[in-house]
């Protein structure tokens, strides 16, 4: 298979765009408290230094652990690192990214990821998440959840659509449905 010019752009830079009825305040902390990144996505722990040049860090739950050991995936304590590039709550959080699960992505190069969150009309803001992948092809096919037959997830999309979902509804994907 080959790929175009095109789809390589693709592959090493991904945007992504939701569209959320919460205030950007609360955006922002859905993505950068671990009371909140627990609930959503693949569960991890945030902890971020919001400082240029602040460590980033995402330690599994323990919930997380448990399924990825069942799968028969060793769990490190830390699943993603990096550094803080930018912050400026509750508008735009840049760092570097490293997956460390798996030895093949965690031998790629960092990249970097950018949140931008934008007020809209009636209480809605729009969420940007811009990944840089240069030079790290297997995480770029990872996040952008062509990893899921393989049981990796859904990717950005999918974590961005649960965000989305958690805040506007109270309850995540994996959470049973109120009501």
């Amino acid at each position: 298979m080959s790929t175009t010019a095109q789809e390589n752009q693709t592959m090493t830079t991904q945007v992504y765009r939701v569209y959320i009825r919460a205030s950007a305040q609360a955006i922002w902390d859905a993505i950068t408290k671990p009371e909140w990144t627990a609930r959503y996505g693949y569960t991890g722990l945030t902890d971020f230094e919001l400082r240029p040049g602040g460590a980033y860090k995402v330690r599994p739950t323990k919930e997380f652990r448990e399924e990825s050991e069942k799968m028969g995936y060793p769990c490190p304590d830390v699943i993603i690192d990096g550094e803080v590039i930018e912050a400026d709550p509750p508008r735009k959080l840049v760092t570097t990214f490293r997956l460390l699960m798996d030895p093949e992505i965690a031998a790629e190069p960092y990249t970097r990821i950018t949140h931008e969150i934008r007020e809209g009309k009636d209480g809605v803001c729009s969420l940007t998440l811009t990944h840089e992948l240069s030079g790290a092809p297997k995480l770029a096919h990872l996040v952008a959840g062509l990893g899921e037959t393989q049981g990796a997830g859904g990717g950005h999309a999918w974590v961005l659509s649960d965000l989305k979902s958690l805040l506007e509804t109270g309850t995540a994907f994996a959470e049973p449905a109120a009501g």
